[in-house]
């Protein structure tokens, strides 16, 4: 049987390799997909993090996108404090920070997910209205306007999520403190498998959506520069817009799929909290996008 052969891989993989950590479950090879992943992420949205503070100066701070991409600089910022973190247990196979700091360095990547596919949304939602010509273009009315718009979101993630996280998550069970990032037993809830399950098809919904919009903006704008489409600015600016979607697509779609299934068997085989680690991992490789945007000049 294939998961009774991987279980025994992974078993025999802790036991030669760190005996004091038997509670760690990730085999060497998920390992060393975790820390590839986070090792990329880390440097990838750090550089790209810097490049896109320098080109903020240069744009319309009265832009509700500028706006929103700052508010995606600081979030991917947040997100890639906690990294070294999550490293270090992959390297060391032994959490030493304890479990209240676990459980916040695990929040954390939750929570950049979440609020970095809002702040894709409001951008995208902002171009499009400029393309549709309901709005010239987007833009608060004084600084101040902008700065109040971005504390009102903050608030409301450190009043309400934050503390939400802090004080539900983990409370299904005693978890060892030598080990971090195991809050399965979350999910034999049923009020959280009702909320999982709402995220997963409201992230759906909303991605496919988006995807239907962008193709159907694309498809417009082929037919009006039939002739000219490959050198024309608009064309390419809403080709740029994928660049949002395609993140979306596959960094955070790839976790909600497989969320469904995870939620089901949860309990089934060891093996699918690794396979639940890899999926989210993905999520924090949406930090290379400023860099994708410093390159491209979206």
């Amino acid at each position: 049987n294939m998961y009774k052969e991987d279980f025994r891989n992974m078993i025999e993989d802790n036991t030669v390799n760190n005996g004091s950590s038997s509670a760690f479950v990730h085999t060497n090879t998920t390992r060393a997909i975790l820390i590839t992943a986070y090792s990329i992420a880390f440097a990838g949205g750090g550089i790209g993090s810097i490049a896109m503070s320098f080109v903020l100066v240069k744009m319309n701070s009265l832009s509700v996108t500028t706006t929103a991409i700052i508010n995606l600089v600081v979030v991917h910022g947040l997100l890639l404090v906690t990294v070294p973190f999550r490293l270090h247990y992959y390297v060391s196979r032994e959490w030493i920070f304890r479990i209240p700091f676990c459980k916040m360095v695990s929040a954390m990547v939750h929570i950049h997910m979440y609020l970095t596919f809002v702040f894709y949304v409001i951008t995208l939602v902002i171009r499009w209205l400029v393309f549709f010509q309901w709005k010239d273009k987007v833009e608060f009315y004084r600084k101040l306007h902008a700065i109040a718009a971005s504390i009102a979101v903050w608030v409301i993630v450190i009043v309400f999520v934050v503390p939400l996280f802090y004080i539900q998550y983990g409370r299904s069970g005693t978890y060892d403190n030598t080990t971090c990032f195991k809050f399965h037993k979350e999910l034999q809830k049923e009020s959280v498998k009702v909320l999982n399950y709402l995220t997963i098809t409201a992230v759906s919904l909303i991605t496919c959506v988006l995807l239907g919009l962008q193709i159907f903006i694309l498809v417009k704008v082929s037919k009006k520069l039939s002739t000219s489409l490959w050198s024309h600015q608009e064309f390419w600016a809403q080709v740029k817009n994928l660049i949002f979607i395609c993140v979306i697509i596959i960094c955070f779609l790839p976790y909600h799929i497989f969320r469904v299934y995870y939620i089901k068997h949860v309990n089934d085989y060891v093996q699918l909290e690794s396979y639940n680690e890899i999926v989210l991992s993905l999520t924090t490789l949406s930090c290379l996008d400023l860099l994708s945007f410093v390159l491209s000049g979206s």
